[in-house]
Order: C-alpha cells, then sequence, then structure tokens
C-alpha cells in the first residue's frame, strides 16, 4: 500500500530546510514512493515553488509570526508563539489534507508544535523531520532540553539529517533514522579548469548570518599568501539579521577585498561553477551542510568546518579539506594549501563530485518511504 505523507511547515521562506524537504518530497512523488501533500502556515516563495512540482499544496494561515520564537525571544513572546502554534494545530488537525493523510511530518521543532496537536486530532502519526541539532550551542541549554523533551514525548518516529543531529535526540525507543537531505544531482555541470592562483574564485554560500562564519572567512582570505581575485558572499539574510550583512560590507571595506554580495538567489549554480573554491566556515557545529555536497557536485575543491555533518561528507585529504569551526589560522592555512595549488583543488574537486553521488535524493527518499512505511504499520498494531 502507498502511504500518503503530508509534511508540514512553519515557513515559505526559500531556507535550507525547507528547499531539503522540498526535493525529499518531490522525489518521493516522482518514484511513486507514497502520495504527499505539503502544508504552509503562511504565503511565500516555497508556495509556488512547490505547486510548481507538481504537489499537492495548501496554505492555513494563522495569527502565528515564523519571526515569534526565533532564539533570543523574550519569554513573553515565546509564550504568545508557542499559544499560537498550538491554535493553528488544532485547526491543521481538521484540514481535509491532514484528515487524509497517514502519517504527518513536522519538518522544523516550530512544526512540531503544531503538528502534535494537529496529529492528535486527526488520530494519525507524526514523525518529526529533525534539520537542527537540539543542542545548547544553537537553543540554549534550557530549551534545547525542552525541545528535546517534547519531541520524545509527542514524535512517534524521528528523521535526523545526520549522524550528528540524531546524536543530539532523546529518541527512546522510538524508530529513528538518518536521512540525507540529498541533492538533485542531474547531469553534471560543465565548467572551466581550476585557475592560477592569482585568478583564483572564493565562494561562501548559504544565508548570511553570525553563526555561519563568513566575516571569518574575510578575515581569513585577508591572512592568505596570494589573496584570490573574487570572494563571492552567495545568499541573503532572514529572521532580523541584515545588520549582520552590513557588517560584513564594512568588513570588506576595511581589509581591502574583492568581495561580491549577490544577495539571495534562486539558483546557486552558476555561481558555484564559476568558483575554484568552495567554503563552508560555520562556527558552530552544521547539522549537515547541504551547501558541502552541492558545491562538491558543482566542481568545486571544498573546505568544510567540523565538527558537526560536514565530518560525514568530506574525507580530509581525499575530497575535500576540514577545519576547526571558527579557527581563522586554520582557514587561511587550509586556503593557502589550495590557492597556491591548481593541481590539488583539481584533484579533490574530481574525488569530490564522485562523493557528492552518494548524496543522491532518490537514495534518501527511499528509505524515508520506507521508514514512514513501518511508523504507520507500528501506529497501526499498537491500535489493534
Amino acid at each position: 500500500m502507498t502511504i500518503r505523507a503530508v509534511f508540514l511547515a512553519h515557513t515559505a521562506a526559500p531556507s535550507g530546510a525547507e528547499l531539503a524537504t522540498l526535493r525529499l518530497a518531490s522525489a518521493l512523488r516522482a518514484d511513486r514512493l507514497a502520495e504527499v501533500a505539503m502544508i504552509y502556515t503562511e504565503d511565500g516563495p516555497m508556495v509556488e515553488r512547490t505547486r510548481a512540482r507538481g504537489i499537492d499544496t495548501h496554505v492555513l494561515r494563522g495569527a502565528f509570526d515564523s519571526r515569534a520564537m526565533t532564539i533570543g525571544s523574550g519569554p513573553l513572546r515565546l509564550l504568545a508563539g508557542a499559544l499560537a502554534l498550538l491554535r493553528l494545530g488544532w485547526t491543521l488537525g481538521a484540514h481535509p489534507a491532514t484528515r487524509q493523510a497517514d502519517v504527518l511530518v513536522a519538518e522544523s521543532t516550530k512544526a512540531l508544535v503544531m503538528g502534535a496537536v494537529a496529529a492528535r486530532r486527526a488520530r494519525i502519526p507524526l514523525a518529526w523531520q529533525v534539520h537542527d541539532r537540539i543542542a545548547a550551542d544553537y537553543f540554549g541549554r534550557l530549551p534545547a532540553l525542552v525541545v528535546a523533551l517534547f519531541g520524545r514525548v509527542v514524535a512517534q518516529g524521528f528523521l535526523a539529517n545526520s549522524r550528528a543531529t540524531l546524536a543530539t535526540l532523546r529518541t527512546g525507543r522510538r524508530p529513528a533514522e538518518v536521512a540525507y537531505p540529498g541533492i538533485e544531482l542531474g547531469a553534471l555541470p560543465d565548467r572551466g579548469a581550476q585557475r592560477d592562483p592569482t585568478e583564483t574564485v572564493v565562494a561562501v554560500l548559504g544565508r548570511l548570518a553570525p553563526w555561519k562564519g563568513q566575516d571569518v572567512l574575510l578575515r581569513a582570505v585577508a591572512a592568505t599568501k596570494i589573496r584570490p581575485r573574487r570572494v563571492l558572499l552567495i545568499g541573503g539574510t532572514f529572521f532580523d539579521e541584515e545588520p549582520f550583512r552590513a557588517e560584513l560590507n564594512r568588513l570588506a571595506a576595511e581589509l581591502a577585498l574583492p568581495v561580491t554580495s549577490t544577495g539571495h538567489v534562486d539558483d546557486p549554480r552558476p555561481y558555484l561553477r564559476d568558483a575554484d573554491i568552495l567554503v563552508h566556515c560555520s562556527v558552530l557545529p552544521e547539522p549537515f551542510g547541504q551547501v558541502v555536497v552541492e558545491g562538491m557536485h558543482a566542481g568545486c575543491a571544498v573546505i568544510a568546518s567540523r565538527p558537526g555533518g560536514p565530518e560525514e561528507i568530506v574525507r580530509p585529504g581525499r575530497d575535500g579539506l576540514l577545519v576547526p569551526g571558527g579557527d581563522e589560522p586554520a582557514l587561511t592555512a587550509a586556503l593557502d594549501s589550495l590557492i597556491g595549488d591548481p593541481e590539488l583543488r583539481t584533484r579533490l574537486a574530481a574525488a569530490g563530485r564522485g562523493r557528492a553521488a552518494d548524496f543522491d535524493i532518490t537514495v534518501t527518499a527511499r528509505s524515508v518511504a520506507a521508514f514512514l512505511g513501518r511508523i504507520v504499520e507500528r501506529r497501526g498494531a499498537a491500535h489493534v
């Protein structure tokens, strides 16, 4: 029997988790592994993107503001946001798409709060698709504990985006599986050869946010023996992080770096094809690191931060380099080794393309479909 899975998202902004869920839902539908629907709690770019893929898509608006429960919000704002999520979850539980589903998949922590109420009202199991490490260094000690315990109570299964993320969860005896946020491989993109040292182009891809470490990259680049010809900052800002963008612009000017800031782009692949080196430079452990795989597939030589998900992608010295997150001297040393050695870049980039194939979304979709099927069967057996 083909199950019907409904994915629930608290935001329609095109950030990493939402894009990963879209790729997964598309693969599940395309390979007829599951009947898929998507529910967003606000309108936005992801709604049209999802509909364009032929996925049954719904918008259920409520009083909840997705910015009301960001990290650092005060207790009153957090409480108001949580109450709005619970009310919206009750409404969601009566939505036709939810009523017709076999399983509800919450693709964020906020969606988990809504989903707990919705799944209970609709009498279907709830799976938590976990894109964030539920750890004190990201959420804060008490919020991380509360979220982890809440998830253990309300979720019937856990889909973690890496082993690093799974290690931060309290799953108890509930089923749990690592489901990497696969990429849509397609044909290998054409690109030119790695450039000479003085012509090197370095790129960093992702949301401009302090924990993503773009400022660390700029300072590391400024200390290199051979400065690259251009540095690409590919990505926009969300959730009141615009001041960080201005800080990066000031820093680039102070260091006299040849920085191009693209802002948000729907398709970063042309920029990646033009880059020689992709740097992932998060200062906190990354839950997975989709951009690392995307850079590999595009033919970039990759430098990534550890610990976290990138350690599950990059095999140091074989298909990329790893440096401690936030360690500017180590990042400078890695950049020096790649900028000054086009042959090393070429070798790592070639191996990286092969490594990227290990993260094909179709592989992830098959494992997720089987996992969700087990959740549904387990719930059914418990009610016999």
